[in-house]
């Protein structure tokens, strides 16, 4: 086995004794800083960066005190800037904004490696029908910003990507060629095991709308090492920093934040269980978007990730398969709903809807999130990371994990407040507002009916003569007047299973597979199994259905009460 020293060089060390990677946590400073009309300025880069500087005590250092656990920044693509030095450096003249992307990408060292890892990219690049428009160095001042022996060893080389977009590729679709060419790319480079230096390979962003810079460093030294971000042609309408410490982990350089889509202070402490479920769901994931090159994004939740890293990798999935940036958070940091008695009948079916497609991804955590359009943060349920806010009478928004980072004369503060557990802070720039979380969910609510309302579903709706008997079962398990619930399905869903198409009308309900469970020399027996955050006991075993058998059947609504109560009468112990 190489040494630690060795092992950290070329990313994080091998599992070994009591440090395991897949343990690795964030605990940090984050914020934002952002002109809610949506102008651009280089005095939001500056301001930024003055907020990120005022949480060095939030990020953490090695035994070397300038070899910091983290820190970079996420702006909006500096237009003007990249036009011109593609013009100077790379003789390119680059299209219109938004059709091209691009992209900070660390690099092996090692100069063959580094140009293997640029022939994959543009082999995927070309594979999905875009143009390569050029590769450019980023400036880094190591020396300048005083960058720690550590860090220095670790440091990947850098450099920027640019892809223009093909002819009739626009808008998301274009940031969806984008997004299956990063994760092609990283899947083989990171796993191709001739490459001794593979997990150097990083691609901080790649999109037509935000870019990112950031590395093993502390706040102060973001700047000075990548001046790029003095340069005052460098503006953007949004920017958001990020002080890392990492809890009780190693620090790297791909793994400082912000990521793509996402910072975080905190931790998420149902990991583990929430990449179980996102690999189970990979086997029977489909998307009229992605069509046969689905399967090139998988595996979803990349290797080598800490808690944030596995969180922006689910929230990229879901905002590339159509979800919008607000709805996908909706999805994976709920508020407390279940035990809620005065919330509307309209949004507790839209968490509970919701609940059958995404596991809560809980911290305690502070997330703040932007795609370019919108913008915004939110505390998961149990509110225990402390988050504050400023708007200003020039429509300037301020977030950030304490107040004070940003000198603020308090009579242009128009508005303050702190962020709450589950309530979504949003600033949408097409709009030029900040959006309530009343209005959000009332919205989706509104927009939904068929999917959200699911309490609400009548008898009439399954008066089919054919559908009538499970309907009227169905209603029999809700009121606790089954004892068996598995025996129950084994007894009557061939019978009842004309009635699945109703069901599915109904209900929204796919059956795709019945798994059967067989053991040696027993009789094989054919289980009608449940996807979503349920367990259900089967002679004796406390299993993940979907996991373990691949099935999809949403339960919902009385059906779906019906499983919960036996699971809960019949295993007090799962």
């Amino acid at each position: 086995m190489q040494s630690l020293a060795d092992q950290l060089q070329l990313g994080l060390p091998e599992k070994h004794g009591l440090y395991d990677p897949d343990s690795e946590k964030d605990g940090c400073g984050v914020g934002f800083i952002c002109d809610i009309k949506g102008r651009a300025s280089h005095q939001i880069i500056l301001e930024a960066q003055q907020m990120n500087c005022c949480m060095v005590h939030r990020g953490g250092q090695g035994y070397e005190k300038n070899t910091g656990d983290g820190a970079g920044i996420l702006t909006g693509l500096p237009h003007r800037l990249l036009t011109e030095i593609a013009a100077s450096e790379l003789t390119a003249e680059l299209p219109e904004q938004g059709r091209y992307g691009v992209g900070n990408v660390f690099l092996p060292r090692n100069e063959a490696e580094r140009e293997r890892c640029k022939v994959v990219l543009a082999e995927q690049i070309a594979a999905s029908g875009q143009t390569l428009i050029g590769w450019r160095e980023v400036p880094v001042q190591p020396d300048i910003a005083d960058i720690g022996k550590a860090a220095r060893a670790a440091m990947p080389h850098v450099a920027q990507l640019f892809i223009g977009a093909a002819e009739g590729v626009v808008g998301d679709d274009f940031e969806r060629k984008l997004y299956t060419i990063r994760k092609h790319a990283t899947h083989l480079l990171r796993g191709d095991a001739s490459l001794t230096e593979r997990k150097l390979f990083y691609v901080c962003s790649l999109s037509s709308k935000v870019i990112i810079y950031k590395g093993m460093l502390t706040p102060e030294q973001v700047f000075p090492f990548y001046p790029d971000l003095t340069d005052d042609r460098y503006e953007s309408h949004l920017a958001m920093v990020h002080s890392r410490f990492s809890t009780n982990t190693f620090p790297s350089w791909d793994r400082a934040q912000p990521n793509r889509f996402m910072s975080h202070n905190g931790e998420i402490n149902t990991r583990r269980g929430n990449i179980n479920w996102m690999n189970a769901r990979e086997g029977m994931a489909q998307s009229p978007l992605f069509g046969d090159d689905i399967h090139k994004l998988f595996p979803i939740v990349e290797p080598d990730c800490s808690d944030s890293g596995t969180f922006d990798n689910v929230l990229e999935f879901l905002l590339m398969t159509g979800r919008t940036l607000q709805e996908a958070i909706i999805m994976m940091i709920p508020e407390a709903w279940q035990s809620h008695p005065n919330m509307p009948a309209e949004k507790r079916a839209f968490y509970e809807y919701y609940s059958c497609l995404m596991e809560p991804w809980d911290g305690p955590a502070s997330i703040a999130f932007t795609d370019g359009r919108y913008i915004g943060a939110v505390l998961d349920r149990n509110g225990l990371r402390p988050s504050r806010y400023y708007i200003t009478d020039d429509d300037k928004c301020i977030m950030a994990s304490e107040v004070g980072v940003v000198d603020v004369d308090p009579a242009r503060v128009v508005e303050k407040g702190r962020l709450k557990p589950g309530r979504l802070f949003l600033i949408d720039f097409e709009e030029g507002r900040m959006i309530p979380d009343a209005e959000i969910k009332a919205d989706f609510a509104r927009e939904h009916p068929d999917l959200l309302i699911v309490d609400n579903r009548s008898d009439a709706t399954m008066e089919t003569a054919e559908a009538q008997p499970m309907w009227t079962a169905m209603k029999a398990a809700a009121a606790g007047q089954v004892a068996d619930w598995p025996a129950f399905w084994l007894r009557n869903y061939k019978a009842y299973a004309g009635a699945l198409d109703e069901l599915t009308a109904a209900f929204g309900l796919r059956l795709e597979v019945v798994g059967r469970l067989a053991g040696p020399g027993a009789r094989t027996t054919e289980l009608l199994a449940g996807a979503g955050p349920l367990g259900i006991p089967v002679f004796g075993w406390s299993v993940n259905l979907q996991s373990s058998f691949g099935v999809t059947l949403a339960l919902r609504g009385d059906i779906a009460r019906a499983a919960r109560a036996w699971h809960l009468r019949s295993s007090p112990a799962a």
